[in-house]
């Protein structure tokens, strides 16, 4: 036991921990920087961002951050229903379509393929509610309407001060989709970017800069996601008035902004998917249901038949590669007992 102690309380008293505290002391040398060493290069983990202002900061980089669109609709949607309540308003006809015996009613949209008219709707509203609910009206000359009019009509005086209704913006953005033939995953990406603009740059998207700022997102959603992309050209087409110089320096200008951060992960696609339709739920923005036919139930049972039959396949091999003693000791089951 005494020999224990000493052995724990001093170095000198064991070989091995000795070695130990020379090698520690070896590492804490080498890794002291003197003056002769050059330039300091900082490690990768020290130059991210923590997590925790991650999350707070940039909503479109992480999954487990929430939308900002969703955060500034929140106000409206709790004063309506409170409104509701106080003046005893009923919700009227329910214009939801609900399953029975005899028709099962199904929703088309996914998150890999979502309704194209469904989906700008709320995208156009969560361009709204960023407008209406904005904290300032901070912006840049290459988004003012302005400086840079996209039309060779006149722009009023107090096209700054008047916000734009969600159907002025459901115009404006579905006359480009449809123009250029653009899927409604682009809208999504069109968010994210938006976002993520507002977030890095330190802007608010507001009646002198909505145009712009949009037109900049759909112009660079369009080129990332679509593998036939529309070129700034094709956009002068749409926009008469508009010449491709403006558009190069506008995207350039996006992409700067951006840091040339154009990457969408998965988790941050199905986040902003699923917000939408929250706020669709929210605002009364119904997805499309259809009733199931015949040909489309057999669809999706060949569907389910061939996914079940691939993870089954899956379970057996990682049921396989489980086993360290296979051949000695094979697959044991209990019957329940049910009292």
């Amino acid at each position: 036991m005494g020999n224990t102690v000493t052995c724990c309380v001093s170095p000198s008293g064991s070989p091995k921990l000795s070695r130990q505290v020379e090698c520690l002391e070896d590492y804490q040398i080498n890794t002291d920087l003197s003056d002769d060493t050059g330039p300091y290069l900082q490690h990768i983990s020290d130059r991210e961002v923590p997590d925790d202002l991650a999350l707070e900061s940039n909503p479109s980089d992480h999954a487990r951050a929430s939308t900002i669109f969703l955060s500034k609709s929140q106000t409206d949607v709790r004063d309506r229903r409170k409104s509701n309540h106080i003046n005893h308003v009923s919700p009227g006809l329910l214009s939801k379509k609900y399953s029975s015996c005899s028709t099962i009613f199904i929703d088309d949209s996914t998150v890999s393929q979502p309704n194209l008219k469904s989906t700008i709707k709320c995208v156009t509203l969560a361009i709204y509610y960023h407008i209406k609910n904005r904290d300032s009206d901070k912006s840049l000359d290459i988004f003012d309407e302005k400086m840079h009019p996209l039309s060779r009509e006149q722009v009023p005086d107090d096209y700054s001060c008047t916000d734009p209704e969600h159907k002025l913006i459901y115009r404006f953005v579905r006359t480009l989709f449809s123009a250029a033939q653009l899927t409604a995953e682009c809208a999504i990406v069109t968010l994210v970017y938006l976002e993520r603009l507002l977030t890095y740059a330190e802007l608010d998207i507001c009646p002198s800069n909505w145009k712009r700022i949009v037109l900049g997102a759909i112009l660079l959603a369009s080129k990332v996601w679509d593998d036939q992309a529309v070129w700034n050209v094709d956009y002068c087409q749409i926009l008469k008035d508009i010449t491709v110089e403006d558009m190069n320096e506008m995207e350039r200008h996006f992409l700067e902004l951006l840091q040339f951060n154009i990457n969408v992960p998965a988790s941050v696609y199905a986040k902003y998917y699923f917000d939408l339709r929250s706020l669709a739920d929210d605002n009364n923005l119904s997805f499309p249901l259809e009733p199931l036919s015949n040909e489309r139930a057999q669809k999706l049972e060949a569907i389910s038949r061939l996914c079940e039959d691939k993870y089954k396949d899956l379970s057996r091999v990682a049921m396989r590669r489980s086993f360290s003693a296979d051949n000695l000791v094979g697959i044991r089951r209990s019957n329940a007992v049910l009292s």
